[in-house]
């Protein structure tokens, strides 16, 4: 499916409603979600409803998130063009290409092989490729290419995962929502150091569980 003036046009209608009424001011990111299609990473049944709000079933029993939430947690990131970004469950690979054209460095990880294949094939189409993509246990994180500057969760974890942590630069900061699968809390920590982490709670959301292992 081509990316038609159409599909740019509810970009753009898109965009304007990210800035304008949610508040994101994050030019890398509005300028991200403004240039990434998404509607080439969901079901083509769903493609004239891409540039709503709303959440998408895709493969495997997951979900593409809200433009919103992508949105929400890119802005949380801070993303500084260059920057090391290790991101935990790659989907679809939309939030990807979101961190890809905001220039971030992506290591990704995904541990559903139906969506690690599609993820690859999408983001290699678009042009898109993060520095790394891999099928494997997000738990585990990647610690060959270990620190990172900022970690991203893209699913809802019940408890904080202590390897995450150690792969974080001093300074560093890792955005994931915390809580039981039924309604998560969005959260940012800051690494102040090996052991001290600052805590910002960014309200209540509702993420598709984060599950450990992987699944051909």
């Amino acid at each position: 499916m081509p990316d038609s003036f159409v599909h740019k046009g509810k970009r753009r209608k898109l965009v304007d409603y990210l800035q304008h009424q949610l508040g994101i001011s994050d030019s890398l990111v509005l300028q991200a979600m403004g240039s990434v299609p998404r509607h080439l990473f969901i079901e083509s049944i769903f493609a004239d409803y891409a540039y709503q709000d709303r959440a998408f079933p895709i493969a495997s029993g997951q979900t593409i998130s809200h433009p919103s939430t992508v949105a929400e947690q890119s802005q949380l990131l801070e993303v500084v063009p260059g920057e090391k970004i290790l991101e935990i469950g790659t989907g679809s690979g939309y939030q990807t290409a979101v961190l890809v054209a905001m220039q971030a460095l992506v290591y990704t990880v995904e541990r559903q092989k139906s969506l690690f294949d599609f993820s690859s094939q999408k983001l290699r189409e678009i042009a898109h490729r993060p520095k790394f993509q891999s099928f494997g246990d997000g738990f585990k994180g990647l610690p060959t290419f270990a620190p990172f500057d900022k970690i991203l969760v893209t699913c809802g974890a019940q408890d904080l995962p202590t390897e995450l942590l150690k792969q974080l630069r001093i300074g560093g900061m890792l955005v994931i929502p915390l809580g039981p699968f039924e309604e998560q809390v969005l959260m940012r920590f800051t690494k102040i150091s090996e052991t001290q982490f600052e805590k910002e709670d960014f309200g209540a959301y509702k993420f598709v569980p984060m599950l450990g292992q992987t699944n051909k």
